[in-house]
């Protein structure tokens, strides 16, 4: 009986060629759109991911300046009988150095959940080359560290990273930065600190993270370099750039470091909250329009299977006149859905695998935002998975409700007209 079944629901979508194609076309339209726009949507969500990281550390450990709320000056008066008011009150005379950081690197380094660990020294600076003049910030890393954690070799147009541990005042400029200067590696720019402090830098390197904001204002020296620049001794540390082994759980971590070494701790959410908020934006806009074509289709193909059980009445009753149960006429229906939509399926993950390669390939370029030479496109073996069980399962669904409905009627009464 079931391979009577089958041949019946054969039959029936043949009998009606051009409204079984056109109720494969939807299927097709749907899931090849799917796919197109998740794979599209989720190579930008790589990419902004991928640049974000680049320069942003998972957890970032600083000082931060204490603004005592209450005046110094009230510790000398008995507050009960003499009222202090202090106007315009300024933050203490502190350092903003990291407290014994030998110390808290060896226990970061130590930690399971730590992927990398990176001292800096950044302090904001005014590039000079001639009568032109930029404000910036100079970081001091241990280049090889940095490296680990944002990856600061591959993004290096021209020089050599190496010689940043050689030249004791080499710099590697941003591409923005050398663009501004017309400068290459070899030439030399001045920079003066909130000091007042000039220092001349031999540029060995030209470096382009794809992120403007960084590119035109960040230049790296050595550590020692930044120290001397700020005539600080080698154990002055501003910042600790560290990644993760799980970049989820920086939110934790970051409190437990914050408590942990008396600092403030900022976690890739926090500096990163508006782009987290357009990323979750993007996926809901994507999976609303992509699930709203799937459905659309599967309306289009509930009617288009309604019409073809209304068209198909008379033999329904005879099959039925004939032995054939409520169940078998469902089955028969059911056959047809998932035939129709694992074609339709089929044909549009090929569709919608082809679209995405044909964007993959278009040229494009994010200009000083964005290093990236063509469309950013993500090819994820999921996308496919949803799409051909969305597809089957809308298909079934929208042909169960006339199926179940074709199932009861009365021979007699459709057969005696």
């Amino acid at each position: 009986m079931a391979s009577t079944n089958v041949k019946i629901a054969v039959r029936h979508l043949l009998s009606k060629k051009k409204q079984t194609v056109i109720a494969i076309l939807g299927v097709t339209f749907g899931i090849a759109m799917y796919i197109t726009m998740a794979s599209v949507m989720a190579g930008v969500n790589s990419m902004l991911d991928d640049l974000t990281f680049q320069s942003t550390a998972h957890i970032r450990l600083y000082k931060e300046a204490d603004i005592s709320k209450k005046p110094a000056l009230a510790a000398n008066y008995d507050s009960k009988t003499t009222m202090v008011v202090v106007l315009h009150q300024g933050p203490k005379n502190e350092k903003l150095n990291i407290k014994n950081p030998e110390q808290v690197i060896t226990n970061l380094r130590k930690d399971p959940a730590v992927a990398g660990v990176s001292a800096q020294v950044s302090t904001p600076v005014f590039y000079n080359y001639g009568a032109l003049q930029y404000n910036g910030v100079l970081l001091g890393v241990d280049i090889n560290d940095e490296d680990r954690l944002f990856n600061i070799k591959k993004n290096i147009q021209n020089g050599n990273v190496d010689d940043l541990l050689s030249i004791s005042n080499g710099v590697l400029l941003g591409a923005g930065l050398a663009k501004k200067f017309n400068v290459t590696t070899g030439d030399n720019v001045t920079v003066t600190t909130p000091k007042g402090v000039v220092y001349l830098l031999k540029i060995v390197g030209i470096y382009k993270s794809g992120l403007g904001a960084i590119d035109n204002v960040r230049s790296y020296v050595s550590l020692s370099t930044a120290q001397k620049l700020l005539q600080k001794d080698k154990t002055y540390i501003t910042d600790i750039s560290l990644k993760l082994k799980n970049r989820d759980a920086a939110v934790l971590k970051s409190i437990e470091y914050s408590n942990l070494y008396d600092v403030k701790a900022e976690n890739w959410k926090e500096a990163n909250a508006v782009f987290e908020q357009g990323t979750v934006v993007r996926n809901i806009m994507t999976y609303v329009v992509s699930i709203t074509l799937l459905i659309v289709a599967g309306f289009g193909i509930y009617n288009i299977i309604s019409m073809n059980v209304h068209n198909k009445i008379k033999d329904i009753a005879i099959l039925k006149a004939t032995g054939f149960s409520g169940k078998d006429v469902v089955r028969i229906f059911m056959m047809q859905a998932m035939i129709i939509g694992f074609i339709g399926a089929l044909t549009g993950i090929i569709i919608g695998f082809l679209l995405s390669l044909g964007i993959s390939t278009i040229p494009f370029t994010g200009g000083e935002y964005a290093a990236i030479d063509h469309f950013p496109v993500k090819f994820n073996v999921m996308f496919y998975v949803f799409a051909i069980a969305f597809g089957i399962i809308t298909t079934l669904l929208a042909a169960y409700f006339p199926s179940r409905k074709a199932s009861k009627v009365d021979p007699v009464v459709i057969l005696r007209g």
